[in-house]
């Protein structure tokens, strides 16, 4: 038996409940020119500008750390500020093409071509055979220094080393 005039409860609305912060409506957005400014009056810049998202087709802005770290606004712009160092804001245009291909399948079918196949062969006879002599015979398998500049440094001691030994092997020397 069902109660009398009772009324279905129904979930708060989102952004009734969150009204502490900044939401994107609050920000200006230009779609033609492609900017955006957040409501302390400062521009984000863009950092994509046709991402697919769940779907959805967008544009993603976000706030250089220059301006949000000092910013007065900053508590009610971010949801966690002790964490989050800048603002992220997206604009979505509507459904993605579902034909429109990736970047990993439009990849797969320029190697599938006659063409792709072509070049692709070509890598063998010349890329290949350098990573192959300095991971193989030069024992290169992982790098034995930590760090960006020095793993780059003795990336390019590695590389020195096989470019001498071509010259010597096959034509400056002789």
């Amino acid at each position: 038996m069902q109660p009398r005039n009772c009324e279905p409860v129904l979930a708060p609305d989102l952004a009734v409940r969150r009204t502490k912060g900044y939401r994107p409506k609050d920000f200006a957005y230009d779609p033609e020119a492609g900017t955006c400014v957040c409501p302390a009056g400062k521009s984000l810049y863009q950092n994509g500008a046709n991402c697919i998202h769940n779907g959805q087709i967008g544009a993603k802005f976000m706030g250089a750390l220059r301006n949000c770290v000092p910013c007065e606004l900053r508590e009610k712009c971010l949801r966690t500020p002790e964490k989050t160092k800048t603002r992220q804001v997206c604009f979505f245009r509507g459904k993605a093409d579902p034909t429109v291909l990736n970047a990993s399948e439009r990849m797969k079918q320029a190697i599938d071509s006659e063409r792709g196949r072509q070049f692709y062969g070509g890598r063998f006879a010349t890329v290949e055979p350098v990573f192959g002599n300095i991971r193989h015979n030069k024992r290169l398998n992982r790098f034995t220094l930590r760090g960006q500049k020095k793993a780059d440094g003795q990336w390019k001691l590695y590389c020195l080393v096989h470019n001498i030994e071509k010259l010597a092997h096959h034509g400056y020397g002789q």
